[in-house]
């Protein structure tokens, strides 16, 4: 067991509740196949350092949490990795996930998703009423999220090609 790791302890399949914890090693104690749907809401790796302030000087209450601080983007797909590795484990063979992301991360799932052999099926774009603002004028305004959607029953296929 690598440094660090913490050894998973298995738990029945809790219902009506809501389990507190590191969500990947919380996902190694529940039984495989055993959930119908995810919907992920994973950390942007948004990166912001200092403050950010508004034309009018105020504060903009941006997400500098510690969960969303990743040292690099290795660390930032190693998490990603694992944390859709378990997530593909736990769904049904018919169950689906649901993955959402702006455009600092959702490009990074959805490779990921690949990757690990989701076949995506569909994007979803979520139009947001109230976007951040564009401050200084230097780029279009981001008023939307993407939801990826790869239904698990969907596995890719890999195929082989010979070349002569």
């Amino acid at each position: 067991m690598m440094s660090g790791m913490k050894k998973s302890v298995p738990m029945e399949l809790p219902l009506d509740r809501i389990i507190r914890g590191e969500c990947v090693d919380v996902m190694r104690g529940l039984p495989s196949g055993s959930v119908d749907c995810i919907f992920a809401d994973p950390p942007y790796n948004l990166q912001l350092r200092g403050e950010l302030r508004r034309p009018d000087d105020t504060l903009v209450d941006g997400v500098d949490d510690e969960w969303d601080k990743f040292s690099d983007l290795e660390e930032y797909d190693r998490f990603t990795r694992a944390w859709l590795s378990e997530a593909h484990r736990l769904l049904r063979k018919d169950g689906t996930i649901w993955v959402i992301g702006s455009y600092h991360n959702i490009f990074r799932l959805g490779a990921i998703l690949q990757d690990l052999g989701f076949w995506i099926l569909n994007d979803i774009v979520w139009r947001k009423s109230n976007p951040m603002p564009n401050f200084r004028g230097r780029r279009f305004t981001n008023a939307h999220e993407t939801m990826i959607w790869p239904p698990v029953g969907r596995i890719a296929a890999t195929v082989s090609t010979i070349r002569p």
